[in-house]
């Protein structure tokens, strides 16, 4: 895709590359400004479980009484998939009052707030005692109203694509029952069985994040809303756009899996902490949502070549999206290799990881708030709350 950008060859955006060295400049002064040790993290869920600088499942997680690592990483393990299966663009209006603060906070950072909240609290538990877990027997009872007021919607707060989220999850708890082999090696059936499928596939080996990725979408592809089946294979967050011609049956497709990768990067830590090593961090992509796409909109890299399709609304399925967010992962690459030639470190050093966590995320919010009061991404995309 990007090559047919820069050829010129795309119907909705031309691509200045000149434009991407302020870019790297931005992103590298936003992640100066928020790491002066340059010690960035990963890119992952756990930072927005931090709130006024008090790390929320930290406090809950070292307060509990775990039977060992294992048992931990396991709730770990359940936690990132409800709160990433949950992450998806929460729309401009919506807010969640934290209960021990007063504050408000919207999209991401709600959102993970608000799922943390319901996790503390056992709602997605059906094991006595153990609220710090999510059982397959309980996501399967989900409901939208157990949603609706978990996540404090109402007619003045809505949070888009309610249904979608809460099917999603009921979906989660049916495929998670329905595979105990993976899911209830040592436990009853819970996502966070996953953990105990990685480490037995890497036979006391380290585990790469590409086999985490591999793992999420052959185990969980079934949750995901039915767009595309190939041979039979529902294949989730993968898009036709007309321009991918190959003479194969995977001509037009285009594979993003944001929200899995998302979660991918989210299941690094838990591994790490439970003293499990993880490889190949830089194998996994980008993500293709709108704040990394925002940033190369906003900062004049991609140009709409009508534009009047910023101000209308676009289908994720649609070829404008499907360019945008493809564009998206095979810029923030060229980014990377350039902001890394800035500082001096190489991929094992800086992955993409970190460099999301810096860095591009946080500088396109940053954008956006510059150019739309709301911070609203550069394109109004109708989705159903199980792509952004």
């Amino acid at each position: 895709m990007l090559e047919l950008g820069l050829d010129g060859k795309l119907g909705h955006f031309r691509i200045d590359l000149g434009r991407l060295d302020a870019t790297v400049d931005l992103v590298l002064a936003t992640t100066r400004k928020a790491y002066p040790a340059f010690d960035v993290p990963f890119h992952s869920r756990w930072r927005h479980f931090v709130v006024g600088g008090v790390d929320r499942w930290a406090a809950l997680a070292d307060a509990a009484r775990w039977r060992d690592g294992k048992h931990r990483a396991r709730a770990e393990f359940d936690l990132a998939m409800i709160s990433v299966f949950l992450d998806a663009g929460a729309g401009p209006s919506w807010r969640y009052r934290d209960p021990l603060t007063g504050a408000q906070f919207g999209r991401s950072e709600g959102l993970a707030l608000a799922s943390l909240d319901m996790f503390a609290r056992g709602v997605f538990s059906a094991t006595s005692g153990e609220p710090l877990r999510a059982d397959a027997a309980a996501l399967g009872q989900l409901t939208v109203a157990g949603l609706r007021s978990g996540f404090q919607i109402t007619d003045d707060n809505p949070l888009v694509g309610v249904e979608g989220r809460v099917e999603l999850l009921r979906r989660l708890g049916a495929q998670v029952s329905a595979s105990p082999r993976v899911f209830a090696r040592h436990d009853a059936a819970r996502p966070g069985g996953l953990f105990d499928h990685l480490l037995t596939a890497a036979d006391r080996g380290p585990v790469a994040a590409t086999a985490i990725l591999s793992a999420l979408l052959r185990q969980l592809g079934p949750i995901w809303p039915s767009r595309i089946v190939l041979d039979g294979v529902a294949l989730g967050d993968c898009w036709r756009h007309p321009a991918l011609k190959t003479a194969d049956a995977t001509s037009e497709l285009m594979p993003l899996h944001k929200l899995s990768q998302w979660l991918s990067y989210s299941l690094i830590e838990p591994l790490q902490r439970a003293g499990q090593p993880v490889i190949d961090i830089d194998g996994l992509t980008g993500l293709a949502e709108y704040r990394n796409g925002g940033l190369f909109v906003d900062g004049g890299v991609l140009v709409l070549r009508d534009p009047a399709d910023a101000r209308r609304e676009h289908d994720v399925s649609s070829p404008l999206v499907v360019e945008w967010r493809a564009l998206t992962v095979a810029l923030l690459d060229r980014l990377a290799d350039l902001l890394r030639q800035r500082v001096g470190l190489d991929a094992v050093l800086l992955p993409l990881a970190r460099i999301l966590q810096g860095g591009t995320w946080t500088a396109g919010r940053e954008l956006a708030f510059a150019r739309r009061p709301d911070g609203s991404p550069p394109f109004k995309v109708v989705s159903d709350g199980t792509v952004f």
